[in-house]
């Protein structure tokens, strides 16, 4: 626990603040992006879907880099989970796995504020 918490006299480092900041950030935006794609109407949502589901796979491929590969399955999961939350039989398990998924979005952004807001109090 005392790697979560601060010392007084110790410093945390810039890029750690840096990657806890926007991975705040970026974890509250994308909660809030899924949590407003499934307000939105089958079609859009449907649509939504396939972009999603066509970028994530299509990134490995046009991006070489081996640290896209993971950000463009799980792209690709989602739309794919977003195609299914519409459909009658599948519909409920993919609405179960996109609640989790934005639950687990918000609950990370404000775990991951928290730790920015401490290591910046502990600069000071």
């Amino acid at each position: 626990m005392s790697d979560l918490v601060p010392q007084k006299n110790e410093n945390t480092p810039t890029s750690t603040l840096a990657k806890q900041g926007v991975a705040a950030v970026g974890c509250l935006a994308g909660g809030a992006v899924l949590l407003l794609i499934g307000a939105f109407p089958t079609w859009l949502s449907v649509t939504i879907g396939v972009l999603a589901a066509i970028a994530g796979i299509g990134a490995p491929i046009v991006s070489k880099d081996k640290e896209d590969k993971v950000p463009g399955a799980i792209l690709a999961a989602t739309g794919g989970l977003f195609i299914l939350s519409k459909l009658p039989i599948l519909g409920v398990l993919a609405n179960i796995c996109l609640g989790s998924a934005t639950l687990g979005l918000f609950g990370l952004g404000i775990w991951k504020g928290i730790q920015f807001i401490k290591g910046l109090k502990a600069r000071s």
